[in-house]
């Protein structure tokens, strides 16, 4: 097996699955079968092994205080002493029966068989890229095979954990559309990892134009071996631990840039911060009172809550958000750095939030529904959500038009003016009516919704302002609500569906024949955007932009001639009927009249 430290000439695909050579720059994108870093053992067994060192180290620490500091415990001779005349403990036992070369040889062998389970578990582990999907084969006795198809990738996610980076090592997370669809390359050297998640990318992109592969690739210099390999990367990793991760060549530095102090104070103004003081307080005034419960209760909530107060900080920092051809790359953690690039298309919701706290500061935050391919259980799934963790409005622009290019200007600076900081006396929103005004007593004249040719717009919240903005092209279905209150003020609750994330896209006290009017439109406009829409492949569009010439080349042509039908069918001034999961269940005996 070649070194994977060092470079080595690409070779070409000679599979019948295999991708493009054109398309791929990495050697192991070539449709063949390739194990992971030969040192993937050690990152994924060796937290066993520490966990089992520090279990036999923590049942033989007052053995080994005893025999190597004794002057810092000298009350446990006497325990020690009183173990060996009693002669149950294992180690008494091996000392009093002269049994150390059977017990070096025991450990031995344990160590022989760990060894042989991980050496065999990583010859067992395999993948391979293909020009339709990223598969991936593991297990001895009972062997497990996943597959992303590449047409359905909603992500690469490349994160580093501290040990990994240290040695040069990343670990790639193909995101699927569906529960628990991720498939995992962990580990690969970062060089490799950075080269097959392009490769990835770019397959998974729709582009099938010829393209040249640079020749750094197969002319670099290799290096003297791979332990002076391994000590130069080592070497480079902890500089970047403190200068930040090193920038990818031909990428855009980040658009936006958050300060520590900013980062800091935004976690001190929030609303758990209050709990905290509040507990605090109760502490202090219960033990004052006698009530010494209330340390149980209180200190282990407060030490969990600091916990997750300081690594909530340490994961927000060296945050960067910049375009890439292939999407947005968002990087983010100090310790583990985690790097994931979302595609075209892949966002389904956007919410623009601030809290009361925030306010006077002008913050403002960003979290997106997008499909995670991880279970509904796992923790991990919030950081993956958050594109912006604090940030001022003009911040909020700049993500905006990486995650919506699509808005058109005048559009922008709506969503800026009334969407986040409105109403103001020209507001282009549909509000609450006033006579529905006791179901939103404080967010009346703020809870409204506005629709475009794009996008739909849902504005509420006056103590925490948010700004929903749904994409037509991504819309699930659309439904409306009605309750026996709601009925008597003719109003009535409509409610996006998307994705399941952090962003809810439901809207409260809308007058009722408006959102029968809302419904219809959302209905045709989701219809011609989804038909209009090829995000899904983005290099197609870009393709059919930059050759004028053969505008279709690159798009299917049941596409093209579905396209064509729905802009004769909008020119004759009619619409398409509305998709399936659209429906209206009104309430007994209510009608549109």
């Amino acid at each position: 097996m070649t070194d994977p430290l060092l470079p080595r000439e690409p070779a070409t695909p000679a599979g019948p699955g295999a991708p493009p050579p054109q398309l791929v720059r990495s050697p192991l994108s070539d449709g063949e079968w390739h194990r992971l870093h030969p040192l993937t053992p050690l990152l994924r067994g060796g937290l066993f092994l520490i966990v089992i060192i520090g279990i036999v180290l923590t049942n033989l620490r007052d053995r080994l205080l005893y025999i190597f500091l004794p002057w810092l415990a000298p009350g446990v001779g006497d325990e020690v002493v009183e173990w060996e005349q009693v002669g149950r403990d294992p180690i008494d036992f091996i000392i009093a029966n002269n049994l150390y070369v059977l017990a070096g040889v025991a450990v031995l062998a344990v160590l022989i068989v760990l060894v042989a389970v991980f050496y065999t578990s990583w010859r067992f582990h395999t993948f391979r890229i293909t020009d339709d999907d990223v598969e991936v084969r593991s297990g001895i006795l009972f062997r497990t095979q996943r597959r992303a198809p590449l047409d359905r990738v909603q992500g690469v996610n490349l994160t580093r954990p501290m040990i990994a980076r240290l040695l040069g090592m990343a670990k790639l997370e193909v995101v699927g559309a569906g529960t628990d669809a991720n498939v995992k390359l962990e580990y690969l050297s970062t060089a490799n990892a950075e080269a097959v998640r392009a490769d990835i990318l770019r397959l998974a992109s729709g582009r099938r134009l010829a393209m040249t592969a640079g020749p750094a690739a197969a002319t670099a210099p290799r290096q003297a071996g791979r332990v002076a390999s391994l000590s130069q990367t080592v070497g480079r990793e902890i500089t970047g631990l403190i200068e930040g991760p090193e920038a990818p060549v031909a990428e855009l530095e980040s658009v936006v840039h958050i300060p520590l102090g900013r980062l800091v104070a935004s976690h001190v103004l929030s609303t758990s911060t209050l709990g905290l003081l509040f507990a605090i307080v109760a502490i202090v005034i219960g033990v004052s009172q006698g009530v010494t419960w209330l340390l149980f209760g209180f200190v282990p909530a407060i030490i969990g809550f600091g916990a997750y107060w300081v690594r909530s900080i340490v994961r927000s920092l060296r945050y960067s958000i910049a375009p890439t051809p292939d999407g947005v790359r968002i990087t983010f953690g100090l310790f583990t750095t985690i790097t994931e690039i979302v595609p075209p298309g892949r966002v389904h919701a956007v919410e623009v939030t601030q809290g009361i706290f925030w306010r006077p500061a002008g913050w403002w935050t960003i979290r997106i529904n997008r499909l995670t391919g991880r279970s509904a259980t796992d923790s991990t799934t919030d950081q993956f959500t958050t594109v912006l963790p604090v940030g001022t409005a003009s911040d909020v622009d700049r993500v905006l038009r990486l995650l919506q290019p699509s808005l058109p200007e005048d559009e922008r600076a709506l969503i800026v003016r009334e969407g986040m900081h409105g109403p103001t006396e020209s507001d282009p929103f549909t509000n609450t009516p006033k006579r529905a005004w006791w179901i939103r007593p404080f967010s009346f004249r703020r809870n409204g919704f506005r629709l475009t040719d794009d996008v739909l717009l849902m504005r509420r919240g006056v103590v925490w302002r948010k700004l929903v903005i749904l994409p037509l092209a991504r819309l699930q279905s659309f439904a409306l609500h009605q309750g026996p209150l709601d009925r008597a003020s003719r109003v009535t609750n409509v409610r996006a569906h998307v994705v399941t994330g952090p962003v809810s896209p439901f809207l409260a006290a809308v007058d009722r024949d408006t959102a029968l009017a809302l419904f219809d439109d959302v209905a045709h406009g989701s219809v011609r955007a989804a038909l209009a829409d090829r995000t899904h492949r983005w290099a197609e569009t870009d393709a059919a932009t930059s050759d004028s010439a053969a505008p279709e080349a690159y798009v299917p042509a049941a596409a093209a001639a579905t396209t064509r039908a729905a802009a004769e069918t909008q020119t004759v001034g009619s619409v398409p009927p509305p998709p399936p999961g659209y429906t209206v269940v009104p309430e007994p005996g209510e009608g549109r009249g």
